[in-house]
């Protein structure tokens, strides 16, 4: 669009001139400011920089002998850039709110007991151990164990799940939950520093730090590209210029040129795209530290996992009882009260079998063997409780079992005394969760565990995981890792301290189910915040929608720029396509940055 003024005196052209410049002046000042603040700071290819020489230019042009007036170019070239600008500022906004929602769970006090009173005082200056109170509505402040009381918790902050959490006394409560019915006594375990909510804000606040290798490239782009395109811009007004003495015709295409030139569509949008990508996870309960993971997340295709807490519930209990000497009930008693003082998995699973455990046995010279088992004197005789390797130990002549599961021996007195049966229960959705990668094109699935072959077959076929591997140790499952990272990017699930060395070493660590392991937060790339294996693939196909939006941008982008660079220097542009170009352009690729919020 050109506007044609008939010239008949320099005093008209001037008259035009201010009556344009002050809506001029209005829609553009803040950009002349920040271009002169950019000039003074040596960043003289700033895009504010290159709108203030392009509209400046088309203003001076109407002063040029034989121009047409570009007046109103440069008004409405200055108002589009405006409004482009508000749709990055909104877009930028929305995105970190989806990362800001995060922040709601930081609590703001605590209630402790201290002397008989209660305190309301800063959870930093609350002490592990220390007792607080935490009411209806409020927030948890510190990670505890609950004393007393019965409630309902919102964790949806924490895990991305809107259905409440029920906790009764002898419950782990996090902080960053919200409490939403009953009034509970919490006994503290953890500063706040130390706090789950404390170190998920540190995960979100640190998450965009790292920049992924689509946004190092669109910088070292716009690097490159911004200074090339203008001089370009320079030699399209000057030579052609000095050649056919059109100087008004050449400056404007020239002028054009660096319109077009601004990268601010790539370098606005595909960071936008990542944040939005890194927000829209954390809405799921999937926290990402980094940008530069979306890359590795996306191309992932071996997907590794540990057994005992992550395919599994990692709550142990008896699945059946086989007596030899004595009934099912005796068995259960005598098991129980010997591993009455243990803190092993298996020994709470034998106590939760036999609940009447504070009766009037007498209970004397507990001795246990790491790897073995124990051996206990129980009303006067000697009962051992332990594997195999304890029976043949013993000379008791035990037998093996056909049910799966951890088998647990017991011996009276020496004679073999029959066998319990101990199982961990696998996942609700972990059938699911398997399904769903393999549906995500994960190439191959492999289970790594600790536990027993027979165990670790019956997991793997239930589940149908393309591979596993039984009786690791912790090193054992780091050399099986190294073993396959060489068929592709390779991302790894745990959720103990063991599997820390594991995490780290994988392409991409996840620590599923998290909260229980301070060590897998620590090492894992992605944290998952609830126990469901099914996010995974939701994880994976987060990163590689925002990867391809982010792609998307960068072929939109640079596409339509090169084509009215073209078309500018063969003068078939006009003002109003090179606006298209860099305003028009960026607005589109913000819209399109904006779908990576939707997880």
């Amino acid at each position: 669009m050109a506007v044609v003024i008939e010239k008949k005196t320099n005093w008209a052209t001037w008259q035009y001139l201010l009556l344009f410049l002050v809506p001029y002046l209005i829609v553009g000042w803040d950009t002349l400011k920040e271009a002169a603040e950019g000039l003074l700071h040596g960043e003289a290819l700033s895009e504010d920089f290159l709108m203030s020489v392009a509209t400046l230019g088309a203003l001076g042009i109407g002063f040029m002998p034989g121009a047409e007036t570009q007046f109103p170019e440069a008004v409405f070239v200055m108002l589009f850039f405006q409004v482009g600008e508000m749709f990055e500022e909104l877009a930028e906004g929305r995105s970190r709110k989806s990362i800001s929602h995060l922040m709601d769970i930081r609590p703001d006090s605590a209630h402790v007991e201290r002397g008989g009173k209660l305190e309301t005082v800063h959870p930093e200056e609350v002490t592990p151990g220390e007792v607080i109170l935490v009411q209806p509505g409020e927030k948890v402040p510190m990670d505890g164990i609950v004393l007393e009381g019965n409630s309902s918790l919102d964790t949806v902050a924490l895990t991305g799940e809107s259905v409440p959490r029920s906790i009764h006394a002898g419950d782990d409560i996090l902080s960053g939950c919200v409490n939403l019915s009953g009034v509970v006594r919490v006994k503290t375990t953890k500063a706040f520093g130390e706090s789950t909510a404390a170190k998920i804000l540190d995960l979100v606040e640190n998450a965009a730090a790292s920049k992924s290798k689509s946004e190092s490239f669109i910088t070292r782009f716009a690097k490159i590209y911004t200074p090339i395109v203008v001089a370009l811009a320079v030699l399209v007004a000057v030579v052609p210029g000095l050649i056919t003495g059109q100087w008004a015709t050449w400056i404007y295409r020239g002028l054009m040129f660096l319109v077009v030139s601004c990268p601010c569509a790539l370098v606005i949008s595909v960071p936008l795209t990542f944040f939005g990508g890194l927000g829209g996870a954390s809405r799921k309960g999937i926290l990402i530290k980094g940008s530069h993971l979306v890359d590795k997340l996306s191309q992932v295709k071996t997907v590794v996992f540990d057994k005992t807490g992550t395919l599994t519930e990692g709550v142990f209990e008896v699945t059946a009882v086989h007596p030899e000497v004595i009934d099912q009930t005796e068995l259960l008693h005598l098991a129980a009260h010997v591993e009455r003082h243990s803190t092993h998995p298996i020994a709470l699973a034998l106590r939760n079998a036999y609940p009447n455990e504070a009766d009037t046995c007498s209970v004397e010279g507990i001795e246990e063997t790491a790897g073995h088992g124990i051996i206990a004197t129980v009303n006067g005789k000697k009962v051992a409780v332990g594997n195999s390797k304890l029976m043949d130990k013993l000379g008791a002549a035990w037998h093996p079992c056909h049910h799966n599961g951890t088998i647990i021996h017991v011996a009276i007195d020496g004679e073999y005394a029959g066998h319990i049966v101990i199982s961990d229960r696998i996942k609700a959705d972990a059938a699911e969760g398997i399904q769903a990668l393999r549906n995500a094109g994960i190439g191959k699935t492999v289970m790594l565990t600790g536990d027993q072959e027979s165990v670790a077959a019956a997991v793997a076929q239930a589940l149908k995981v393309d591979e596993y591997h039984a009786q690791l140790l912790p090193a054992d499952k780091v050399a099986e890792v190294e073993k396959l990272l060489s068929q592709g990017t390779l991302a790894f699930v745990g959720d103990g301290i063991n599997d820390a060395p594991v995490l780290t070493r994988a392409d991409v660590g996840i620590a599923m189910g998290a909260l229980g392991s301070d060590a897998a937060i620590e090492a894992a790339d992605v944290v998952l915040m609830d126990d469901k294996p099914s996010k995974i693939a939701l994880a994976v196909q987060i990163a590689r929608r925002t990867l391809r939006i982010a792609q998307e941008n960068i072929a939109l982008a640079i596409g339509i720029k090169v084509a009215v660079l073209v078309l500018a220097a063969l003068g078939l542009a006009t003002m109003w396509m090179a606006v298209f170009a860099d305003v028009g352009v960026t607005v589109l690729a913000v819209l399109n940055a904006m779908r990576a919020l939707k997880a």
